[in-house]
């Protein structure tokens, strides 16, 4: 029996939503082995003077647990 784990972080990026989610999963994988998905719950952004500075996004990523 697999045991799957979740990690909840944030990415952010000054380009899109998207880049953040990439950002946040390249970031995760840099410690975390064996990712096998992710759920995006939730996605932000900063605004100033009328435009989209930053874009956050919270995600939640599954990952094996080896025993």
């Amino acid at each position: 029996m697999a045991v799957v784990k979740i990690l909840n972080v944030v990415g952010d990026s000054t380009k899109s939503w998207d880049d953040a989610i990439q950002n946040a999963v390249a970031e995760a994988a840099k410690t975390v082995n064996n990712i096998s998905g992710i759920e995006v719950l939730n996605q932000t952004a900063n605004v100033k003077d009328g435009k989209i500075v930053e874009y956050k996004a919270n995600i939640q990523i599954a990952f094996r647990v080896d025993r």
